[in-house]
């Protein structure tokens, strides 16, 4: 019998609790052993505890050292700060990786493959940020300060280039704005070069791109990058930007590394708009789940799941209205499950 794996499980809001059920039911066709302590985030936490992160949830992730979670929406007003940002300074998720990769032949990209590593607790993600008042007017003058350290640039760049090599990558390229923003996003790229010097340098290679370039030609030859890493606000545009590439954030994955931690997650929006009625598409917190699989050493699992995936969507052409297809969520489930079963 295989070893019990302790996780927490938050179901999100929105379409989270739909895409949760779907993820759960291939994990389950799997034989996935996780033992899952349920807990609430988001407004399930407000509602259930006054509170979108609630000390229980907190303290379950402490207990656990893992988790799997679906999109959490941040009430507006009340002064409430994301979950998520919340979460990764808890858990100290300094690394967040988000993998890019074609699952559906045939749209404007075609066999892209990327991984983008974003450094997940700096810079302007920090909060640092306050008004002036001037005359009558309190909101004159806004001031943000963002902050880059070197230990935090090693963090994410021993990650990635370990990562990355152990994947069989071939390249890392730094995204940066260290022609304007000399000092924040330089330590970023200085360190990058001194550790791979050190360190890394014949195992891969390196090289550096300015960030609005890197969106120019990511979106005219994504294939000529293979794995971005960057600092914190541009991990977060070129992630997204990246996810676009390959059918939108449906499709797009994400795990959060740290010290105390590891949280696996769909990277999109609780889309409230159409929760309830079938329509989500769960391909990306079931790919979330495939991270985490590998996380835990279970490569065999991971690997079947993202094969039950891809053959549901090009071999039996069951599909979301996302992509083009007319299933609707539990049809789409249904599909990957038999699949998983009867491979």
């Amino acid at each position: 019998m295989s070893t019990r794996i302790p996780a927490t499980l938050i179901a999100g809001d929105g379409i989270g609790p739909e895409i949760m059920d779907a993820t759960l039911a291939a994990l389950d066709a799997l034989q996935a052993p996780f033992d899952w302590d349920v807990q609430v985030a988001g407004l399930a936490g407000v509602h259930a505890a006054g509170d979108p992160l609630p000390p229980v949830t907190l303290d379950s992730i402490r207990r656990t050292r893992l988790a799997l979670k679906g999109p959490l929406e941040t009430p507006s007003g009340g002064g409430y700060r994301s979950s998520n940002v919340r979460l990764r300074e808890a858990f100290k998720l300094y690394a967040n990786m988000r993998p890019t990769k074609t699952m559906v032949p045939g749209g404007r990209f075609d066999d892209i493959d990327l991984l983008v590593f974003r450094e997940n607790v700096e810079g302007l993600y920090m909060g640092y940020e306050h008004y002036i008042p001037i005359n009558d007017d309190p909101h004159a003058v806004a001031i943000a300060t963002g902050v880059n350290t070197r230990q935090g640039a090693l963090n994410i760049l021993n990650y990635t280039f370990q990562t990355a090599i152990a994947l069989g990558r071939k390249k890392v390229t730094v995204v940066h704005k260290a022609n304007i923003m000399k000092a924040l996003t330089g330590i970023f790229l200085e360190t990058a070069y001194q550790l791979h010097g050190e360190k890394y340098a014949g195992q891969i290679d390196l090289d550096n791109v300015i960030v609005d370039a890197c969106c120019m030609k990511l979106v005219i030859n994504p294939w000529q990058f293979d794995t971005l890493v960057t600092t914190n606000l541009f991990g977060d545009i070129l992630s997204d930007l990246a996810a676009g590439l390959v059918g939108g954030l449906g499709m797009a994955p994400g795990a959060n590394i740290g010290q105390d931690a590891a949280i696996f997650e769909a990277v999109h929006g609780s889309a409230p708009d159409i929760a309830g009625k079938g329509l989500a598409n769960p391909i990306a917190l079931m790919l979330a789940a495939a991270l985490m699989l590998d996380h835990v050493k279970l490569h065999d699992k991971a690997t079947r799941l993202r094969q039950a995936i891809s053959g549901t969507l090009n071999a039996d052409k069951v599909r979301t209205g996302d992509l083009g297809g007319k299933a609707d969520t539990k049809t789409f489930t249904a599909a990957i499950v038999s699949r998983i079963k009867n491979d």
